[in-house]
């Protein structure tokens, strides 16, 4: 039986010396009682004494009076630690050193283990593969990988989530270090109101060129850098040489099916599962730090919150049970002995898996068809088991300077606005998107698994995207969006190997990552189609150039093939009953 301890003590501004003399600083919490206890450490870019970034899901003071040192510490250069910050690129070597500085406290007892969401959670991993001794456990919570770029998906940016992050979370503490008080104090004003305008500045083009960045110039150089990917390149770099599949550590991995990482956070534990079998996964109804049983314009019941999970766990105590495993030798077994526990919606139920993907799964393609005609109504194709044989083609005209407008998914937008399943009634509306729609089911349908659309196009443009989308259509005519992707056409064998259009009808497959939903009867399956998905997806000028750094752009004539040596399709992971 463990007795939880009376009392906690706080430490803050704790300093922490890097090998090259650079100093952090950590707040700590700690048990009162004289003792050796195992460290948490996480690490962070956006102040360790904001509590919504500190604490964030989990609570330091339980996980304190459970026996444990916390300790929340801010980054190389960022609020009171020393240095220059460089995103991702210093986390390796700087997490190695912060561990074992962690494991010499005089009130540690040597091991470590290591939690975080987001940024926080890119720092366990950078620190992972650097191997330090003290480091026994991880917990990474909606995190991409770390052998990939951060915000880019089928070769195009996430533009929203890269100029959100840069304005909102690094700006203000990044010139605070290198502006004097007055000069802040009107730059605080400015960035302020541009964070009001977020949305509206989106639309600017060059990217390049972005007016609440450039109006900054101590600003300029990391923007450019962050954008151009040149840290995210830096830091992939700093891992080349190491293969995923060998990495050992104990990891529990936290992911959300409305997640901006959710692809990356499952990649991840299908490679760390590789090389050992103590790996654990969690997915949630959730987006990117939300963990409420509500997101969108959907409710998953009371049990679907991280606060309440299965009606058995809040997100903390999931910490102090998988960190008991590890640091207090596994004195205190798991609840679920499965090592994957996902939420299916639909039904909205918790179930165990022990394995990712399913074994049992049917990947079953559901063919595009269609009368040919423009897409005027939300009837313009259907979808079904049979493939096309002779068909009309679908076509639209994708103009840049009306995109389709992003309406809900796995988005990380300011302050969270828009995330999740959202009613797509509208979108589907518009003349440049195209509908394929399942007859009404008569049996429930679960899909859970990896799902991608195989699609046959062509264009008179030099370049273009194809973005599709899952969707569960309810008998009155609501449609929610489940998972979607995109791709961009000259990247389609991958950002080293650029092939242009060139008129010619080409294949392409687009990852929509992952779900899990079960289709229940009266319910219907669809997937729509289009070109751009506005602001989550910087819009592509069909140039064959960028809206990174131009502004010219050209109207595209899209055709979507459906025939027999033209099958496009969506790949279903069906899970039979």
């Amino acid at each position: 039986m463990v007795t939880k301890k009376e009392h906690v003590i706080v430490d803050r501004e704790v300093s922490c010396t890097l090998r090259d003399g650079i100093r952090l600083y950590a707040n700590i919490y700690r048990p009162q009682e004289a003792g050796a206890y195992p460290t948490l450490l996480t690490r962070l870019p956006y102040n360790k004494n904001l509590p919504d970034f500190s604490h964030r899901y989990i609570d330091p003071i339980r996980l304190a009076m459970d026996g444990y040192v916390v300790i929340i510490q801010d980054v190389r250069g960022r609020f009171a630690s020393e240095g220059e910050f460089e995103p991702f690129a210093q986390e390796g070597k700087d997490g190695y050193d912060a561990v074992e500085w962690a494991a010499t406290l005089p009130y540690s007892n040597g091991k470590v283990g290591m939690f975080g969401l987001s940024y926080y959670a890119y720092t366990q991993l950078y620190a992972m593969v650097e191997r330090p001794p003290a480091l026994k456990a991880i917990f990474p919570a909606m995190v991409g990988n770390i052998f990939k770029e951060a915000f880019g998906k089928g070769g195009v940016l996430e533009l929203a989530s890269a100029e959100t992050w840069m304005l909102d979370s690094i700006a203000s503490d990044y010139l605070k270090r290198k502006q004097e008080r007055n000069q802040y104090n009107e730059t605080i004003k400015e960035i302020t109101n541009d964070l009001n305008q977020i949305e509206e500045w989106h639309g600017f083009t060059p990217i390049k060129d972005w007016p609440p960045v450039m109006k900054h110039t101590e600003l300029h150089e990391i923007y450019s850098n962050y954008m151009s990917q040149v840290y995210s390149k830096k830091a992939i770099a700093n891992v080349s040489h190491i293969d995923p599949k060998q990495i050992d550590i104990p990891a529990y991995h936290l992911a959300g099916w409305y997640d901006n990482f959710l692809g990356q956070t499952l990649t991840n534990y299908q490679e760390m599962s590789e090389s050992n079998d103590n790996q654990k996964l969690m997915i949630g109804p959730w987006g990117h730090g939300m963990f409420y049983s509500e997101l969108g314009e959907q409710s998953f019941g009371v049990n679907a919150s991280g606060a309440s999970i299965d009606g058995k766990n809040d997100i903390t105590s999931l910490h102090n049970r998988w960190f008991d495993q590890w640091l207090k030798n596994k004195d205190f077994p798991l609840d679920d002995q499965d090592p994957i526990k996902i939420f299916v919606m639909g039904t909205n139920e918790w179930r165990t898996e022990k394995e990712w993907p399913l074994k049992r799964t049917q990947y079953t393609p559901y063919y595009f068809h269609s009368d040919g005609q423009a897409n005027t109504t939300m009837s313009s194709g259907s979808l079904t088991i049979h493939p096309p044989v002779k068909e009309k083609c679908d076509h639209y005209t994708h103009d840049p300077e009306i995109p389709v407008r992003t309406n809900g998914g796995g988005i990380l937008f300011y302050n969270g606005k828009g995330a999740g399943p959202r009613n797509q009634r509208v979108t589907e509306e518009r003349e440049d998107v195209l509908v394929y729609t399942s007859a009404p089911l008569h049996e429930a349908l679960e899909v859970t698994g990896w799902v991608k659309v195989i699609l046959w196009v062509s264009t008179d443009a030099p370049d273009t995207d194809f973005s599709a989308k899952l969707v569960d259509v309810f008998p009155d005519g609501r449609a929610y969006n489940l998972t979607d992707g995109i791709v961009r056409a000259k990247y389609r064998h991958g950002k080293e190997k650029k092939a242009s259009m060139n008129g010619e009808i080409i294949q392409l497959e687009i990852d929509l990552w992952a779900t899990s939903n079960v289709f229940l009867p009266g319910h219907a399956i669809r997937i729509d189609i289009a070109s751009s998905d506005f602001p989550r997806y910087d819009v592509n000028p069909n140039t064959g150039d960028t809206t990174l750094d131009t502004v010219k752009v050209v109207k595209a004539k899209q055709t979507v093939y459906h025939q027999t040596e033209y099958p496009s399709h969506v790949l279903l992971p069906v899970i039979p009953k």
